[in-house]
């Protein structure tokens, strides 16, 4: 972490803490565009995100340089902007995976930080606000902070109203969250309302069976589950299952072909890829190791069950170049399949699983 300096604040101008807005006492000594109430929040910044964009801060908070033409200056503005927009997408990005990761505090500097660039490019009252707000509200529920969710919704569901083109996924994202907040409040009835509103608008953004469809299936699941209504979970956490199953298989299968039959031009076989962000491959492990402990729970009930999600996870995992905890999961697998001594066709699929494993963990040279 950077060194941080006691701040001399020009006479007449008010600098505020990046993360709460305080009068600032202390500058980034790196950026030194970048102010803080104290050490406390400058760690906290630093630690959330501050490290990885300290640097694309400078240009976006100095003054523009001076342009010879109308022409440069348009063209600088529009640097400026695309800037901004990559800002507020990375930002969003990494405080999503914290809060998939149950990082709920590391999180909030992130999404502050994705909510004033979009203040800054699309002025207070847009709908583009919204997922930065939806963020703040989750990450607060993580922290028990239900209050301060609450604000946050409100904000997002007053955004929405006004808007008069917001789109479908937006409108999943807004009653997913709502879904959450009635979870945390233990009104059941009105999280299921919200989960529901949230499966048919994120059906209409990307299809039933798409994975950024599932996280509502997931969420209802656990509702049901904790109703002790476990048919009804079941029938969803399967659903969750096999939506995460096509996806991850689609492009395993297209990937382990090109490693038994293909090599690149310098001779190394092609990179592993499950076409996700780093967020949404935290939502893939949160979902599935979740679905996983539940299945295990009953294991001697449904052991296929079981063995399906474990073979989910070892494709999750090696298409992430993750081949020990592939390993584990397949191993555990096979291991259940052959307590179970279930039929020879599934342990041998198993077993091919581990092999491409171990061949990617020994390449041939």
């Amino acid at each position: 972490m950077n060194v941080i300096y006691p701040l001399a604040v020009p006479k007449g101008r008010r600098l505020c803490c990046e993360v709460c807005e305080a009068p600032a006492e202390r500058v980034c000594a790196a950026c030194t565009v970048t102010y803080y109430c104290g050490v406390v929040h400058q760690k906290a910044d630093w630690d959330s995100i501050h490290e990885k964009i300290c640097q694309l801060l400078i240009p976006l908070r100095t003054c523009m340089p001076f342009y010879n033409s109308e022409e440069e200056r348009q063209h600088g503005l529009q640097q400026l902007q695309q800037r901004q927009k990559y800002l507020i997408e990375f930002c969003y990005t990494v405080a999503q995976k914290y809060l998939f990761e149950g990082k709920h505090e590391d999180a909030v500097p992130a999404a502050l930080h994705s909510l004033r660039f979009r203040v800054t490019l699309y002025g207070l009252s847009s709908v583009e606000l919204v997922p930065a707000y939806l963020l703040l509200a989750e990450a607060s529920l993580g922290l028990g902070r239900i209050v301060q969710a609450e604000e946050y919704l409100f904000q997002a569901q007053w955004a929405v109203l006004k808007s008069t083109d917001c789109s479908n996924a937006t409108h999943s994202l807004l009653h997913r969250n709502l879904g959450l907040l009635y979870i945390a409040k233990k009104n059941y009835e009105e999280a299921r309302y919200h989960l529901a509103n949230d499966i048919y608008f994120a059906s209409c953004a990307f299809g039933t069976e798409d994975i950024r469809t599932s996280g509502g299936y997931f969420h209802l699941a656990n509702i049901f589950y904790d109703l002790k209504k476990l048919d009804l979970a079941d029938t969803l956490y399967t659903k969750v299952s096999e939506i995460w199953h096509a996806y991850l298989n689609n492009h395993y299968q297209v990937l382990s072909q090109a490693h038994t039959q293909q090599m690149d031009l310098l001779g190394k076989l092609f990179e592993n890829d499950t076409g996700l962000d780093e967020a949404q491959e935290a939502e893939a492990i949160r979902i599935l190791t979740s679905i996983l402990n539940i299945r295990e729970s009953t294991s001697d009930k449904a052991p296929q069950k079981t063995i399906f999600v474990l073979k989910i996870l070892v494709m999750l995992y090696y298409l992430m170049m993750n081949s020990s905890k592939a390993q584990e999961y397949g191993m555990r697998a096979l291991s259940l399949a052959k307590e179970q001594q279930l039929d020879v066709h599934e342990q041998s699929t198993i077993q091919e699983l581990l092999n491409l494993i171990s061949t990617e963990d020994h390449p041939i040279t």
